[in-house]
């Protein structure tokens, strides 16, 4: 994925992503290379760090449960993955870039012969934007795989820009109708139009992965609005920042205006979360997709890597969550370190800010984890249930009996 910087510009059992990101055949990593620039401070090729190698973890967990769950359903007829800025194929060092690992895995994929590969049934399209980049993944690619033509996958690679040349391509190769999987990895802007991210929403079995770093927003509302109306779907969707709000507060905000604007485009069930390494620059994650068996298998994906390398994936909403726990919680509980029975204090505030709304079941409370917080699984919720109800935090309506999926849950009076 390509870090622009200006402003022009269910998981299979036992699957490994550590094992799918591997090394370029011809090019060991150590291999130093010199990267060809136009300028010393935006070159061709730069050094890949430890979040992005676990981005790429989260990429290729997904795309390793994605093609085999589209493939071998009798209703697809093919299926199109765009990575809509492909970057110039490897970093400084050789370590493969995403366009190489998203083939490799998928010409090396455990259900391969089950998915049926033909050029018809499956293409992958890869836009990239700088001319040097560009023709530097060509030979990256073919030197790879060799010519792209002879492959039993329709590999598509051409310099564009993704808010300009994206539907064009789409049309060219007939992807409308059937399942497009489309990663907006720019790593510092938001380049997808609204009109476009609806069109790829109200697409069949559609879903769409949008990065973009934490000072896009607050560059952009005050000299370019009009690129802000783009994004959102309009003037009306957003608003400037709160010159009182801190720094997290605003970008929460910001994140949250997103989450709705994709949910606007008609992506039903949106995650909204910041991937954050112990060093570095926050980078914020949108993901859309319609179904609920597709939160489920990104979320999954999440786990692969989540603490990997650093990285850490939270909700905005997280610290609501840690401070509706110390609101509500017996102080005496903060004191007891080290109990191994204790869940993520984040899990508890969920579950807590879910009953402060209204009682909810248990059923209810394992929908919402699942499909609202970017993070937590429904196999989470008992376990929080359970633990909060031995401390007297939440209480469960005609106590009698075994804890079933219809049991009814609310907060204890305080």
């Amino acid at each position: 994925m390509t870090p622009y910087m200006d402003d022009s510009d269910e998981l299979l059992p036992g699957f490994d992503a550590r094992a799918y990101v591997v090394p370029p055949q011809g090019r060991p990593v150590g291999t130093k290379l010199s990267p060809s620039s136009r300028s010393a401070s935006d070159p061709t090729l730069w050094a890949l760090e430890p979040a992005t190698a676990a981005k790429h973890r989260l990429y290729a967990a997904y795309l390793d449960a994605w093609f085999p769950i589209l493939l071998q359903s009798p209703w697809n007829e093919k299926v199109t993955y765009v990575d809509a800025f492909a970057g110039p194929g490897e970093y400084l060092d050789g370590e493969d870039g995403s366009p190489v690992f998203a083939i490799r895995n998928l010409l090396n994929h455990s259900a391969r012969d089950s998915m049926n590969l033909t050029r018809d049934r499956v293409t992958l399209v890869f836009l990239e934007a700088r001319e040097d980049r560009y023709l530097h993944l060509m030979d990256r690619l073919t030197s790879e795989f060799g010519s792209l033509d002879e492959l039993p996958i329709n590999v598509v690679v051409e310099e564009g820009r993704a808010e300009r040349d994206l539907m064009p391509l789409l049309n060219a190769h007939r992807a409308w109708g059937s399942p497009i999987l489309a990663v907006f990895d720019s790593w510092g802007n938001v380049s997808v139009p609204w009109t476009d991210m609806r069109r790829i929403a109200l697409n069949p079995s559609s879903e769409i992965v949008v990065t973009f770093g934490p000072n896009w927003f607050s560059r952009f509302e005050g000299p370019k609005p009009d690129d802000l109306d783009a994004v959102f779907g309009g003037r009306e969707f957003w608003s400037r920042s709160d010159p009182d709000a801190t720094a997290n507060e605003r970008w929460e905000n910001w994140l949250l205006d997103y989450k709705n604007a994709v949910i606007r485009a008609g992506f039903t069930y949106p995650l909204a979360f910041e991937a954050l390494a112990k060093t570095g620059i926050p980078l914020y994650m949108v993901f859309g997709t319609r179904h609920p068996s597709g939160v489920k298998a990104f979320k999954r994906a999440k786990w692969v890597v989540d603490g990997d390398e650093g990285m850490r994936f939270s909700d905005p909403r997280t610290t609501a969550a840690r401070k509706s726990a110390e609101t509500l919680w017996q102080p005496s509980l903060f004191d007891a370190f080290g109990d191994p029975n204790k869940p993520d204090d984040e899990l508890l505030g969920f579950v807590m800010l879910l009953l402060q709304q209204k009682p909810a079941t248990v059923d209810e409370i394992a929908e919402f984890l699942e499909l609202d917080t970017p993070q937590w699984m429904a196999s989470h919720a008992r376990l929080a249930i359970r633990y909060l109800m031995d401390e007297g935090v939440i209480l469960r309506e005609n106590s009698g009996g075994r804890l079933t999926g219809s049991s009814l849950l609310r907060l204890a009076a305080p």
